[in-house]
């Protein structure tokens, strides 16, 4: 895969989650260290404590990302992302969201609240090859 990728990761951590299940899962899973993320505390709509965590990656980095969630997610879920990829790709970025539990329990299952964003970022120069550019990244695993 020689696609220039960029990803963003951003989590929504809430005062009742603990923060470093998350740091070791996306360690151990994708190989992103808790010093790469930056850390936001701020307060929720009924001023309780939430947590925001962030994380761009870039590169040789990224298509590691990539090629690593691609490995992880069933043919099905895979499918499912490039079915999808019309109605999941503004301004080409790829939006796709993980649920945070079954993150932290080692497994990737789609969730669309609370859940943990994922935006994949490739340039792409004329709209009508985004299909065809998405799926190409995400078969090269398979």
């Amino acid at each position: 895969m020689d696609a220039k990728l960029e990803v963003t990761i951003d989590v929504i951590v809430h005062a009742t989650e603990d923060i470093s299940k998350f740091f070791e899962s996306f360690e151990e899973m994708f190989e992103i260290k808790q010093e790469e993320f930056t850390v936001e505390h701020t307060t929720g709509h009924f001023e309780n404590p939430i947590t925001l965590l962030n994380v761009k990656i870039e590169k040789t980095q990224a298509q590691k990302f990539v090629g690593k969630l691609i490995q992880l997610l069933s043919k099905d879920q895979i499918n499912e992302m490039i079915q999808e990829i019309e109605e999941r790709t503004v301004d080409s970025t790829f939006h796709i969201r993980l649920d945070k539990q079954e993150l932290i329990k080692g497994n990737l299952m789609f969730k669309e609240k609370d859940a943990i964003k994922l935006k994949i970022h490739t340039p792409i120069y004329n709209k009508k090859d985004t299909v065809k550019i998405f799926s190409k990244i995400f078969q090269f695993v398979n």
